[in-house]
């Protein structure tokens, strides 16, 4: 099966004053093609800088990451973002919707970015999907958290990523709003079928994907599979 992720011995330090903090360390994984992946552990156990890390948001102090058959570690920063652009779905915690654009405009913008001749069709059937046809001409702040968050998961569809990365994409959402967002995550993540990367710290959304990799103090714990597998 074709990996479209590799992580090989990767590490992280960072300076803070005459110390050096270890964030990851020796850090090695992969990840085949139309997975679902979940990283787990407690706060401060390295998860959103691994996955920044993996999708070329930063660079590694050691080790070596294949992303999509190219190393990272042989970019420079405009290109990483050229093939961030091109094959990477991102869906945050905070949503990160640009507050002077509607939900349309949010969804249709990386489309127009890519050179798509029918971004607005495109952004229109996507939140049709997510069940927000009557708010496609809302803004951000006249959105609940749960429809802010259904836009972003248009938006990260919408270009037809090859791997998407999820950073604790139910965090800021009451149980019931983030079950009805896993549930529609899950379902175009399946019908597109897209490489999905979740960090998260709840171990009962891990157990929805195939493989879950644990995290404790920068370093691996386990990389199991899972019945969902």
């Amino acid at each position: 099966m074709t990996k479209i992720l590799k992580v090989s011995q990767l590490s992280k330090m960072y300076s803070s004053g005459s110390k050096n903090l270890t964030v990851l360390n020796d850090i090695s994984f992969e990840v085949n093609a139309g997975a679902t992946f979940s990283i787990v552990g407690p706060s401060g156990s390295g998860k959103t800088t691994l996955l920044g890390l993996c999708a070329g948001l930063d660079k590694a102090g050691a080790g070596s990451i294949e992303l999509c058959g190219t190393a990272l570690d042989s970019l420079n920063e405009d290109e990483r973002a050229l093939l961030r652009n091109k094959e990477v779905g991102f869906i945050f915690q905070d949503f990160q919707l640009l507050p002077t654009l509607t939900a349309l405009e949010n969804v249709s913008v990386p489309l127009e970015l890519q050179g798509a001749n029918d971004s607005k069709h495109k952004a229109l059937q996507l939140l049709q999907k997510v069940g927000l046809e009557d708010r496609v001409h809302h803004y951000p702040s006249q959105l609940s958290g749960g429809e802010q968050q259904r836009v972003a998961l248009a938006r990260a569809f919408s270009t037809s990523p090859s791997i998407l990365f999820a950073d604790e994409p139910t965090g800021n959402l009451d149980e019931e709003t983030g079950e009805k967002v896993i549930q529609l995550l899950f379902e175009l993540n399946k019908e597109a079928g897209t490489t999905l990367i979740i960090v998260t710290h709840d171990l009962e959304l891990a157990q929805r994907t195939q493989q879950i990799l644990r995290l404790k103090g920068g370093k691996i714990l386990s990389n199991e599979t899972t019945k969902a597998a």
